[in-house]
């Protein structure tokens, strides 16, 4: 259980179980994530995380 603070607020990973390599292997092309970035996730803190996350926004929007 969690009480509230940024520390232990539960921040939901961005895997939607479409986990496939670009052909260059640049990142996931379900989460958009590097592989650096999806072996790093479980070690991120919930900023480092909220970063990420406004991070594959932008990834998002620039793939479109």
């Amino acid at each position: 259980m969690t009480d509230g603070t940024p520390d232990t607020i539960i921040v939901p990973s961005p895997c939607i179980s479409v986990c496939k390599l670009t052909a260059d292997r640049a990142y996931c092309v379900g989460c958009l994530r590097t592989l650096e970035e999806i072996r790093g996730w479980k070690h991120m803190d919930a900023d480092q995380k909220r970063a990420l996350l406004a991070d594959l926004e932008n990834r998002q929007a620039a793939a479109e």
